[in-house]
């Protein structure tokens, strides 16, 4: 149990707080926020009340992540599957509430010394919406603390497209593609992404057993975490449980930890000793 808990955390927070190690936290947690429209549908109300309910869900999570010093927070706010397939007068009130969230929402990221930043293609967003997004970022750019990205407009497919397209014009801008050598380092250079590190947790709402398109490279080696609770309901507190979970689990990136290292080569030998 650890005694020094961060200011701002309620009862409850502070309660699951104080069964986490502050030295294991991830560093990334990312974000597919799922529900809104069923979360609306229980109560009989239009899905546009669950999106904008799901605002409260936003503004708890990012501010219980940033008490905690969690160094990168990403939200997947809307896919680019969202921005082709849904009804237009939805789209429309997505796009008005995100304009408003950001203006309203400034001095509380300032406060929190939050850095907002933005993945996607942004260039398809309605022009004043652009224009709102840089001015919020403009406005947080200098604040230190942690990183919150929202992804707008966004997909993983799309992302990797992007990436391969922006290599092969490096590569023509400078010696011809002949030259051109992809590996890993590479494909991280030229993602959306290339200034955050991977995320350590990816946590879905609404109990939904897929990734929807999100971060598909990134989230390669990411501990997953699935609550069925719709993103409206979703707190502060529900990211700290799903930290918890996290914290139970041994990140063996492909490898062995020493224990099954151990009983493996034991199992081995005395395999061999019986031959």
């Amino acid at each position: 149990m650890y005694d020094k808990v961060p200011t701002g955390l309620d009862r409850k927070e502070t309660e699951v707080y104080r069964r986490l190690d502050p030295a294991r936290l991830p560093k990334h947690i990312a974000i597919i926020m799922d529900g809104n429209g069923r979360w609306a549908k229980r109560r009989h109300m239009p899905r546009v009340a669950g999106h904008r309910a799901g605002v409260t869900a936003v503004r708890s999570t990012v501010e219980t992540a940033a008490r905690i010093h969690i160094s990168a927070l990403t939200l997947y706010a809307f896919s680019e599957e969202n921005w082709k397939k849904r009804p237009k007068s939805e789209v429309g009130f997505l796009m008005s509430l995100l304009s408003r969230y950001l203006k309203a929402e400034v001095p509380t990221l300032n406060k929190n010394n939050i850095r907002l930043e933005y993945i996607g293609r942004q260039h398809e967003l309605p022009e004043d919406v652009q224009e709102r997004m840089a001015w919020a970022r403009e406005a947080t750019a200098r604040n230190s603390g942690m990183v919150l990205t929202l992804a707008l407009n966004y997909s993983a497919r799309s992302e990797l497209v992007d990436a391969f397209q922006s290599m092969v014009n490096a590569a023509a801008q400078n010696g011809g593609i002949e030259h051109l050598h992809i590996d890993e380092d590479m494909v991280g250079r030229h993602l959306y992404t290339r200034h955050l590190p991977d995320p350590d947790l990816v946590v879905r709402t609404s109990g939904e057993m897929r990734l929807s398109n999100f971060l598909l490279w990134q989230l390669a080696y990411a501990e997953i975490y699935v609550t069925p609770t719709l993103w409206p309901d979703f707190r502060g507190l529900h990211l700290l449980e799903g930290i918890a979970e996290y914290q139970k689990r041994e990140r063996r990136y492909g490898g062995l930890n020493h224990g099954d290292g151990h009983a493996a080569f034991e199992t081995s030998a005395a395999s061999e000793g019986k031959s």
